[in-house]
């Protein structure tokens, strides 16, 4: 029976859970697996391992920790700022996603996370930073 191996390219179906049970991701809706190379850090580190020696049709669970997954969620990626500093016309909603450019010409996506009369919260971290991440995955080819 072949086994999945570094270098090998293989597709996934999964179902990605969050402790609560809440579905993140899933491969199941549009029925489409997932495809990547083993090795190749398409994926996190910790999936491609569950993957690692895997047969073709074969199924489990893999609980990813948010150290190996998106990371923590980091205090300095959270910005608070005065209303009055927005640009005229842009009126910030709940939960909207803004780009944001530094003086040093990076740009950043962000997350409008709370808004008052003064000031807006935007949060520049991943969703899914510092949460744990339960995957059941099936292995449906190694190509």
């Amino acid at each position: 029976m072949t086994r999945a191996k570094d270098s090998d390219t293989v597709a996934i179906h999964f179902i990605g859970t969050l402790d609560n049970g809440r579905i993140f991701a899933s491969t199941e809706a549009d029925g489409e697996p997932l495809r990547f190379t083993l090795g190749a850090g398409e994926v996190f580190p910790a999936l491609e391992r569950a993957v690692l020696g895997m047969a073709v049709g074969e199924a489990k669970n893999v609980l990813i920790p948010a150290a190996e997954a998106y990371g923590p969620r980091r205090p300095e990626n959270v910005v608070v700022m005065q209303r009055d500093k927005l640009p005229p016309g842009n009126e910030p909603k709940l939960g909207q996603k803004v780009q944001i450019s530094l003086r040093s010409g990076r740009e950043l996506l962000m997350l409008v996370a709370a808004v008052d009369t003064d000031e807006v919260t935007l949060d520049g971290n991943h969703p899914l930073a510092g949460l744990e991440l339960t995957f059941a995955l099936r292995l449906e080819a190694i190509e």
